[in-house]
């Protein structure tokens, strides 16, 4: 092994065989399709760098200790071996190989472990441990052979990308997204161009996302601000065919290049979100990730998130920290020209004062990120596999053996996925006995009382984790969830979060404390009741619904954290079936993915459609963007305004009050 700086010490072989190791102990290799490596050829190669990059690379396998040493000067924080040319070559044709899966369907998803990585690899230069630019070559390679004309390519490592950035800097088919410790300049790589004014260029201009993070420590609710706030929004509107992750781990708890706070489970959560663009065709490559238990932990969620697991309840206070909203909003202010969604939306650029200290740092060298980063390293390491046992311990659950059930009274269950699983119901008497002690006025009629039998049926599995989650036919959808609420409540479930689409002719009362435990967001046509706060957004369409939904609904959903979601369909509504069944798609993040749907069952072809959400297919196309109306943003951002304080996942969007 030729080392020449201890800088290189950290990207090391075990960095995928304990990533291997792991994700054959939680027994995910077997359930996973294996695509043979190969590979990559000059030709693809050069679809990104340049000859003269190409040639020196194919030279150095021949080299000496000394010749390396010279070749690997000419760049930095990059170190030749006379294998590396070869690893490379197969890091790039596993990646494209895991691509024409994906693109010709043999598989939904994939995930490929690969070093060295490659976002910081440019057209004629090896940068930061990468000789090609993987991702960069895969987002060329659709283009050329699927004739794919959007590519969104997610960074989450903690380093930019600066490579993937250049390379597509100019281009309007990629769109590159990269977040990335930045501290104002201070950290490896240090460019300006790393900064959130770095938008692109020429026809490129809003095509290049950096969301700078100035400061150490970013745990998971700024990540999941950021992709609530950003990305999100900017993705839907791009609509991309293909999503490519550049899948960094030292964003990472634990990391010694990062030093950040975000668990494994947060990656779950961001894989999840990915999978509903592009009909699910998701691509996720390794990059960095240099404490071999945070990210072997945090490879095994991504891949459990792939092949559609429940998603683990999320941890951490979900209060985004100042210096996280600073840059959300420079980010969005800096891209109100390029992007429709964000037309009416109040943005002015911030100036960072959370993260000014940084200037001490200078004067005071033993302060620096050097001095901070050996500390971490030294002392810390031991302290997060410990903390990683325990958590991992914590936060994993085992997944129910039925992923979605439902009933056949009104005998139309055949019409449903064959993974859809029959649950027998519950007889009358049952029934009454069951409700007695409330609403027993409203269930005098057979027809409520059969429409009562399916409904508790499926939520008594979900209750007892029998099944994951349920969709139940209701001739009476409005009674059904208010049942269903006081007996989750009663079964002990401490917060329950009640979404209510079209006309709820019944709202549950409060008397006996129910009120203090349901998060009721109600969409009354497209009308919001939060507890009892009505936002009129009548005959929404198009981005209506995704300012809604991703400006308001998951950020208080995420902030309120449930342990079950109720998700009820009625008459008198304007959302379509694809927005419904995208809705579905997006909360199944939230309470292991426990929710009920309770539909009207004269609505056969959206309980098609919802049942292969919650069975785990691909979210059908949302349909043609739509850009927003400056009235129905404005009502949303009165809403944001209102519950910031309650909800602090709304404070990336509009005031910045409550801060200290």
């Amino acid at each position: 092994l030729l080392i020449f700086s201890p800088v290189c010490d950290i990207e090391v072989p075990e960095r995928l065989s304990s990533s291997y190791e792991q994700l054959k102990r939680y027994h995910l290799v077997e359930r996973c399709v294996h695509v043979p490596v190969r590979e990559g050829s000059e030709e693809e190669i050069l679809l990104v760098h340049s000859s003269e990059h190409l040639e020196v690379a194919k030279s150095t396998q021949a080299m000496n200790e000394e010749e390396l040493k010279r070749v690997s000067g000419n760049y930095d924080a990059f170190f030749f071996h006379p294998n590396t040319y070869r690893c490379a070559r197969l890091a790039v044709g596993a990646t494209l190989q895991l691509v024409d899966a994906v693109m010709s369907g043999r598989v939904c998803n994939g995930m490929a472990l690969v070093r060295p990585p490659g976002h910081h690899s440019q057209r004629n230069a090896a940068n930061g441990f990468c000789l090609f630019n993987n991702v960069a070559i895969a987002a060329e390679y659709v283009k050329l052979k699927y004739g794919l004309q959007r590519i969104l390519i997610v960074d989450w490592d903690v380093h930019h990308g600066q490579g993937t950035q250049y390379i597509f800097a100019d281009d309007p088919s990629v769109l590159y997204f990269s977040w990335h410790r930045y501290e104002h300049q201070e950290f490896w790589p240090s460019l300006k161009e790393s900064d959130y004014d770095a938008v692109g260029l020429g026809k490129g201009k809003g095509f290049n996302i950096n969301l700078p993070w100035n400061k150490v420590g970013m745990g998971n609710s700024d990540y999941l601000a950021a992709f609530f706030h950003v990305l999100l929004p900017m993705a839907f509107e791009f609509d991309p065919e293909l999503v490519l992750v550049s899948s960094g781990y030292d964003s990472g708890i634990g990391d010694p290049e990062g030093q950040m706070n975000a668990t494994p489970e947060v990656f779950a959560h961001l894989t999840h979100f990915l999978m509903q663009l592009a009909n699910g065709k998701l691509c996720v490559i390794l990059e960095g990730g240099y404490h071999l238990k945070s990210l072997s932990e945090s490879v095994c969620m991504t891949v459990k998130t792939l092949l559609g697991d429940p998603v683990p309840q999320i941890t951490g206070e979900m209060a985004p920290c100042l210096s996280a909203v600073e840059s959300i909003q420079n980010v969005r202010a800096a891209h109100k020209p390029y992007w429709k969604w964000l037309m009416y939306e109040d943005t002015s650029f911030l100036q960072n004062l959370s993260t000014k200290s940084h200037l001490l740092k200078k004067a005071n060298p033993s302060l620096s990120t050097e001095h901070e980063s050996k500390i971490t390293n030294n002392n810390e390491t031991v302290k997060v596999e410990r903390f990683l046992e325990g958590h991992m311990k914590n936060i994993l659950f085992p997944v129910p053996p039925i992923k979605t059930g439902t009933t056949d009274s009104k005998g139309s269950a055949h019409l449903l996925p064959v993974s859809v699983h029959l649950v027998g119901e519950m007889d009358k008497n049952e029934i009454k006995t069951l409700v007695s002690g409330f609403y027993a006025d409203l269930v005098k009629e057979d027809k409520t009382l059969l429409s009562l039998g399916s409904t508790l049926a499926i939520l008594d599995k979900i209750l007892k984790k029998e099944v994951c989650n349920g969709i139940a036919g209701s001739s009476t959808s409005s009674i059904s969830v208010v049942v269903a609420l006081r007996h989750s409540v009663r079964f002990g479930f401490q917060r329950v979060l009640c979404i209510f689409v079209g006309d709820m002719q019944i709202i549950p009362n409060t008397e006996d404390g129910i009120g203090l435990t349901v998060l009721y967001l109600g969409i009354w046509g497209f009308t919001f009741v939060v507890n009892s706060f009505p936002l009129s957004l009548k005959d929404a369409q198009g981005n209506d619904f995704f300012s809604a939904v991703l400006g308001f609904i998951l950020p208080v959903a995420y902030s309120y954290q449930p342990h079950l979601t109720v998700i009820g369909v009625g008459p008198n509504r304007s959302l379509g079936i694809s927005g419904i069944s995208l809705l579905f798609a997006l909360l199944q993040g939230l309470a292991e993915s426990r929710i009920l749907a309770v539909i009207e069952d004269t609505e056969i072809n959206l309980m098609q459609s919802v049942a292969k959400t919650l069975v785990g297919a691909s979210t059908p196309h949302f349909g043609v963007y739509v850009p927003p109306t400056q009235e129905k943003v404005n009502k949303i951002k009165i809403l944001r305004d209102q519950f910031q304080q309650e909800w602090k996942m709304l404070q990336c969007s509009g005031k910045l009050s409550g801060f200290i």
